[in-house]
């Protein structure tokens, strides 16, 4: 051999003999190993998981960013005529960004307000809406018009407010029904003004704190005179419910409040705030005409809107064809 090859065979040797051995593979103490499922290798786990079996730990979401001051959006409102364990309130209460607004509805607001109705308004009311407030919860009372008498709907109001463990439950009333007529000398108005004015004073002796939120439903454009400042009888009203072909044929008159002589009009110069008004559309055929009643509600002044796939004699027995968060996630991108 080679002077030279035997040297350069001496170096390969020299460097072999001081290369580090492989190190030895580690087993896991018997009983702590887990095979990796139908012969899947660990790296082929799914992401959600680590060798080990143990779910990986998620990330908690931002919470929704509140509404920037003075920017009009559209929240949604759902009336949720059903019992307290029905599963359209189950989905309510797990839904995420959640309404802003449930009605609640024991019996037409006649049934006792016992604790599983209790239990459902609280666990709803913990829920966070798009904009980053809590839902509120409303009791749902009939008023035949104005003419169903002041003592028993104010006896339905109570039903709601002064509970057993003296707590309030519910953040206001929602009264049905309502007339949208002033009545000679605007005694149909005022009758609605002293049933707001209860539930107000009711909710406030019992915490002072509370925020009464009143809402009054004809169903219809209202007349101005219940927008008159000092003698509103409401913060909300459900000026539009009815079908989808009306809202979006005939059906819309051309405005959320009307004057005897003037007309119908929008009424944002009576809704500085712009949540005076509410629209409940029933009979919508799909999500995307979801969304066009959404938009359309926003466009037409509505604060509060809430379109359903379900159908008379009841749409709000019901939830939509839809997850509620597909219609929450939507209105929280109007404004």
């Amino acid at each position: 051999m080679p002077r030279a090859v035997k040297a350069l065979y001496a170096v390969l040797v020299t460097v072999l003999l001081a290369a580090p051995a492989p190190a030895p593979a580690v087993t896991a103490p018997a009983g702590n190993a887990e095979p990796a499922p139908h012969g899947r290798s660990a790296a082929a786990l799914p992401p959600d998981r680590d060798p080990t079996g143990i779910p990986a730990p998620t990330t908690t979401p931002a919470p929704p960013a509140p509404r920037i001051p003075g920017v009009r959006g559209l929240d949604i409102g759902v009336p949720a005529y059903v019992w307290a364990n029905d599963a359209m309130l189950t989905d309510l209460t797990t839904t995420g960004p959640a309404a802003s607004v449930v009605v609640l509805n024991p019996g037409n607001g006649d049934s006792p307000f016992e604790a599983p109705w209790r239990a459902r308004a609280d666990a709803l009311r913990r829920g966070t809406t798009a904009a980053g407030g809590k839902t509120k919860v409303l009791g749902y009372v009939h008023t035949d018009h104005g003419n169903r008498a002041a003592a028993a709907v104010k006896a339905s109001v109570d039903n709601y407010l002064r509970t057993p463990d003296g707590r309030l439950h519910v953040d206001g009333v929602f009264f049905d029904v309502v007339s949208r007529d002033c009545g000679p000398g605007n005694a149909i108005r005022d009758h609605y003004a002293e049933l707001r004015r209860h539930v107000e004073d009711t909710m406030r002796a019992i915490d002072p704190a509370a925020a009464p939120l009143v809402v009054n439903n004809p169903g219809t454009a209202i007349a101005d005179c219940y927008l008159e400042p000092g003698r509103r009888t409401a913060d909300v009203f459900v000026t539009y419910e009815d079908t989808y072909a009306a809202y979006t044929g005939g059906g819309w008159l051309g405005g959320n409040v009307f004057d005897p002589l003037t007309g119908y009009r929008a009424g944002t110069e009576l809704d500085p705030s712009g949540t005076a008004f509410w629209h409940l559309v029933h009979d919508v055929p799909d999500a995307g005409a979801m969304r066009t009643t959404l938009r359309t509600a926003f466009d037409r002044g509505a604060g509060y809107a809430y379109a359903t796939s379900a159908a008379m004699p009841n749409p709000w027995n019901t939830g939509p064809a839809w997850k509620y968060g597909a219609q929450t996630a939507y209105a929280a991108t109007l404004g």
